[in-house]
């Protein structure tokens, strides 16, 4: 049996529109223990959210899953029937969504959403749930709970709404936590604790956590392990020290190093990946980021470069035709071993 909590197998999520469909993720594959903490990196449009939302199965109307499977605990999730989806909502999943300003209901009260939940899932009674609520608000750094719980999202800021999807997402102790953009509207002293928040539920809980976020420096004090994701596919997957210590793509090299540094000169211009992300109506031939690379060749234009082994342990992986012989020499090298 399987050590592995979520199993996401060549995961190909597509949209439906006027002219047909377009693919928005494509062969996508990661799994994560319990416990585990995986960081999805990569410039917008590159298809992180609409990876997790592909787990969570919150596609809208015109989304779907086209191939692939996405099994949590021996389920797969692409093949479950929405009213059992609906209970692993909430319950075994949770997730912080990216946008506090539109994922609260402005017509409920923050105590009645955050009770329905509670009660939904857990065998409470109304009033152990009203206190429970307001315990997972002052979790969460908010102040005047008691008064707050009693408040419509109006009433809230931004970072005050985010927290609050925080401490809702956080509350049933799910198996596995998504965290898109989980600190975006916060301040660096609440983004502390938040991130605290969530160490300490993987912790106790052995709640693993799908981390999305454009940060770099949040993702490398919280994961384990890391996805660099470009145009709708994994370029880069590798332990979170091997990525941050000897970047491989090319596009994980250039988001390196638009990182600011104190020790930068004033006058220094920060490094810049050239062009944009290409839209998903006109993917190009080859490699997707030949467009923009500084290395591609001719078969970088015209061949689509599998994900490639670097290592013998099979961790450190790189959709790029730079590394072919560094591949093939790994697979000489493990057919010895075998033979030996």
């Amino acid at each position: 049996m399987s050590s592995n909590l979520l199993e996401v197998e060549k995961l190909q999520t597509a949209f439906k529109n006027d002219k047909g469909e377009v693919i928005s993720v494509d062969e996508v594959t990661f799994n994560l223990k319990p416990g585990e903490t995986i960081g999805i990196v990569g410039e917008s449009g590159c298809g992180k959210s609409v990876t997790s939302l592909s787990v969570m199965r919150l596609l809208g109307k015109s989304g779907y899953i086209k191939k692939g499977s996405i099994k949590l605990g021996g389920n797969d999730l692409a093949q479950l029937p929405e009213a059992h989806m609906r209970h692993i909502r909430g319950n075994e999943i949770s997730m912080i969504f990216q946008e506090p300003m539109t994922s609260l209901n402005p017509v409920f009260t923050i105590g009645n959403q955050m009770m329905e939940l509670i009660l939904l899932h857990m065998k409470l009674s109304k009033k152990e749930a009203k206190m429970y609520a307001i315990e997972m608000l002052k979790k969460v750094g908010i102040p005047r709970a008691e008064e707050i719980i009693h408040e419509y999202p109006h009433k809230l800021s931004g970072g005050m709404r985010q927290r609050v999807m925080i401490a809702m997402a956080l509350s049933c102790k799910p198996k596995l936590l998504i965290a898109d953009e989980p600190t975006t509207a916060l301040d660096v002293t609440i983004q502390a604790q938040i991130l605290e928040l969530m160490k300490k539920l993987r912790q106790e809980s052995n709640t693993a956590i799908m981390m999305i976020s454009h940060d770099l420096g949040v993702i490398a004090e919280m994961a384990d392990k890391v996805l660099v994701m470009y145009a709708g596919q994994v370029v880069e997957e590798a332990d979170v020290f091997a990525l941050f210590d000897e970047p491989k793509h090319p596009y994980t090299k250039g988001l390196m190093e638009s990182i600011p540094h104190l020790e930068y000169d004033s006058h220094e211009r920060l490094a810049s990946i050239p062009g944009t992300v290409p839209t998903l109506k006109h993917m190009p031939k080859g490699c997707r980021f030949h467009t923009r690379c500084p290395f591609a060749n001719e078969k970088c234009k015209n061949e689509k470069p599998p994900l490639l082994s670097i290592n013998q342990h099979d961790e450190h992986k790189v959709r790029c035709w730079l590394y072919e012989d560094q591949h093939q020499q790994i697979l000489a090298d493990t057919q010895r071993e075998v033979h030996a």
